[in-house]
């Protein structure tokens, strides 16, 4: 029985700690605040330190009022037009806002388990040429409450990029409705059949690149997990993946399911949709976390560049606005599994009888990108499930994982997938690194971009891969991740209070809410009435066009200079200011009313877990049959394995930095000599596995054995001829000059060696030997 002073004693001290954070935290928002104002108010003075006269102030303020007054006409026919683009999309379906034109391939609500989502192919324009036979891509969109397209909302987006560098481009939409009987495991099913299309449509090329954004992204990995063989690389934009992780003051969005008690709020809205739950309330829990955009930033920015703002704005709205449903199954399944079970890394999230999903069983290479400023997707839920199911990088390397990761520093969510910037820089040179993907050994890098200036004004950009470690990751978390342990108390709350629920409440809301009821509340949902009741439906607005057009014609906008600009600015920040001093205060309050809650009930246990994971037992690679088949056969192969290992080793004795220009040149030199054109795609990344556990985990007999694997002149002469090259074309610095020197004295070349080498077992034929074996 657990020591009852002890117990005590720890949740006065978690109740201290709480109380002492939340009081440095309300200080640094107040403090934030101040500096705000102070920095808005000197920027006011600046702008007015020239002395005017009373005629000057009267000509500016009557210019301001004039104006005041067409800006704010024009203002609010931005937003009838937006709630009139809002009524024609609904209209018209809802069709999927992308900026190109596609052909549906597969409509998924014909097949035999039907579901509202369909494969489309993605029509290049005019200008831009597809080469059929490169990797095709396919881009799967989040299921989060709007609509598809984000992948492709404009040219410089993730679809863009992949058709100007030639690859055919897949896009997987959905429809506003579910169907009825749809389950998570039949979109799962649906999905991978798409893959299948895409990959008959294209038999010359390699597997097609899956890349899922947001939610999407936890969609491509267990499409991976599930159909580990289907799929070529993987990329990940801002996907939440460890759904726990985060650190205090930076992501309050992770508290949200604790302090509502769980999953049965959503179990309530889908009963008040009549089944289905609707898609508006996540995008109203994404505007929550940033009030000062959603009531005023965003609108003021409108109203003070009314005269080129209105086009971005009604375009951004335009997806924005178009708000999709799920079915109470799915939305109960993500929230169960991924929000609040957080059972993905830890395999335990399941479809249905023996789907559970490990994701381990993933072979293809991995890139994952966040950003530091993403405060919905931080880079520790982005990155933080390799830990989970990982324990070091020998792990990594020892399970055949290629992991790549890139970060950005500042970039917001949605800015990940409709920046152009970020298209034309990150999105554009990942697409660059799947070139060489393939020929990466397993293991854990980092994605450094680097922007070149040229002397035409140009720029161009270095990519380089840096070697990291597990541990690397570690850092980006504070606390040891034991702050994520009260999430453990959430989620057996939850659980109970779904029972709960269950049994005392829904039968009641289902019976008290028919099919009229719910669709008349989605109707009024917040963000739909805003639109809707500003439009041409509302008739008190009739005259807003005309009073626009007029204003449009006798525009006269203020100077830059202008008086009454300088004060509406300076309130302006006041406004801000105190709206994200308000969102700082109310994060502050909820994390710490979190801890003192769900703390609490954890307050035994929470103390003695950082000494369990300092505790954790070091994985020994070598006691995986695997690992130990492989090293046991070190001496077994060809040319191809001589090739492979002696590169590695050659790369292992560098910086542990791989450019891409070097990788382009390294595969330009090895291609004349077709020494590894024969290996398949899959077969190739199966020896640089087994040849990464070679190098890694024995790096002296991985020497040693060279001779044994080129054991003819010709062969030799190949090996001596690649050393030759790299030194050569400067790609070596001096350990690894000193590497190649050592292994051109281990592979001699002697008048009584055969010209040609004796037939010996392939990776793959060794590999299928061992399969075969392990079956038996």
């Amino acid at each position: 029985m657990p020591d009852l002073n002890k117990t005590v004693d720890r949740s006065i001290d978690i109740s201290r700690n709480v109380a002492t954070v939340l009081d440095r935290r309300v200080k640094d928002a107040t403090n934030a605040y101040v500096q705000r104002v102070r920095k808005a108010q000197r920027g006011f003075f600046q702008s007015v330190n020239t002395v005017k006269s009373p005629q000057q102030l009267w000509t500016d303020w009557f210019h301001y009022a004039a104006d005041f007054a067409q800006r704010g006409t024009l203002f609010l026919d931005t937003l009838r037009k937006r709630g009139n683009n809002w009524i024609a999309h609904e209209q018209a379906g809802k069709p999927p806002l992308l900026a190109y034109e596609y052909e549906i391939l597969a409509d998924a609500r014909t097949f035999e388990h039907p579901v509202g989502y369909a494969l489309v192919r993605i029509l290049p324009p005019k200008d831009v040429v597809i080469d059929d036979t490169l990797r095709p891509f396919i881009i799967i969109d989040p299921r989060a409450g709007h609509g598809p397209g984000i992948g492709g909302f404009k040219e410089d987006s993730e679809v863009g990029v992949a058709l100007k560098a030639g690859h055919p481009v897949y896009f997987v939409i959905f429809y506003p409705d579910p169907e009825p009987t749809q389950t998570l495991a039949d979109v799962t099913d649906a999905e991978a059949e798409f893959v299948r299309i895409v990959a008959e449509r294209h038999p010359e090329s390699a597997k097609p690149v899956l890349i899922g954004n947001c939610q999407g992204g936890w969609a491509v990995m267990m499409l991976a997990a599930a159909r580990p063989d289907m799929t070529g690389p993987l990329v990940i934009n801002g996907a939440p993946m460890s759904y726990w992780a985060g650190n205090d003051g930076d992501n309050p969005m992770r508290y949200a399911g604790g302090l509502l008690g769980g999953s049965w709020l959503s179990l309530f809205a889908s009963d008040l949709g009549g089944g289905k739950f609707d898609g508006a309330n996540l995008v109203q829990n994404f505007e929550y976390l940033n009030p000062a955009n959603t009531v005023f930033d965003k609108y003021y920015h409108l109203f003070d560049n009314i005269d080129v703002e209105p086009e971005r704005f009604l375009d951004f709205e335009r997806w924005w606005g178009g708000y999709y449903l799920m079915n109470e199954e799915e939305i109960r399944w993500i929230v169960n599994n991924l929000f609040i079970g957080n059972k993905l890394t830890q395999g335990e999230a399941r479809l249905g009888p023996g789907r559970y999903f490990d994701l381990k069983t993933i072979k293809q290479p991995i890139i994952v990108f966040a950003s530091m400023g993403d405060n919905i997707t931080p880079p520790q839920q982005a990155f933080n499930w390799i830990s989970d199911i990982y324990s070091s990088t020998e792990e990594i390397k020892a399970n055949g994982q290629t992991i790549v990761g890139l970060i950005h520093a500042d970039i917001g969510h949605l800015g990940i997938f409709v920046s152009g910037k970020v298209a034309k820089k990150e999105h554009t040179q990942i697409i660059e690194v799947l070139k060489y993907i393939q020929q990466l050994p397993p293991g854990l890098y980092g994605m450094h971009i680097e922007e070149i200036q040229k002397a035409d004004g140009e720029v161009e950009y270095d990519v380089s891969l840096h070697e990291r470690r597990l541990e690397d990751l570690k850092k980006m978390q504070k606390f040891d991740r034991v702050d994520e342990k009260p999430f453990e108390a959430v989620a057996a709350l939850s659980e109970l209070n779904e029972r709960a629920y269950e049994l005392l409440i829904r039968p009641v809301v289902r019976e008290a809410t028919p099919e009229w009821a719910a669709k008349l509340m989605r109707e009024w949902h917040p963000l739909r009435a805003q639109r809707w009741m500003f439009s041409d439906r509302n008739p008190f607005l009739a005259a807003l066009p005309f009073a626009a057009a007029f204003a449009q014609a006798y525009r006269h906008p203020r100077s830059d200079t202008n008086f009454g600009r300088s004060v509406e600015h300076l309130y302006a920040e006041y406004a801000s200011a105190a709206l994200d001093l308000y969102r700082d205060v109310r994060d502050a309050s909820s994390e710490a009313a979190f801890y003192e809650v769900y703390g609490n009930m954890w307050s035994l246990q929470m103390a003695d877990q950082r000494a369990d994971i300092r505790r954790q037992t070091r994985f020994d690679p070598r006691a995986v049959p695997a690992v130990r088949q492989v090293l046991d056969e070190i001496d077994k192969g060809g040319l191809p394995e001589a090739v492979v290992r002696a590169g590695m080793l050659i790369a292992k004795a560098g910086s542990g930095v791989r450019r891409l220009a070097q990788m382009e040149h390294t595969r330009e030199l090895l291609a004349p000599t077709g020494i590894l054109t024969g290996l398949s795609e899959d077969d190739l990344r199966r020896l640089l596995h087994e040849e990464t556990i070679v190098v890694e985990f024995e790096p002296t007999q991985a020497k040693r054995s060279l001779p044994r694997l080129a054991r003819s002149a010709g062969d030799r002469r190949k090996l001596r001829a690649m050393f030759n090259a790299l030194e050569a074309a400067e790609l070596v610095d001096e350990r690894q000059r000193t590497l190649i020197a050592e292994l051109r004295r281990l592979l001699p070349i002697t008048e009584r060696m055969p010209t040609r080498p004796r037939p010996l077992r392939s990776a793959s034929s060794r590999r299928k030997e061992r399969e075969k074996h392990a079956a038996a």
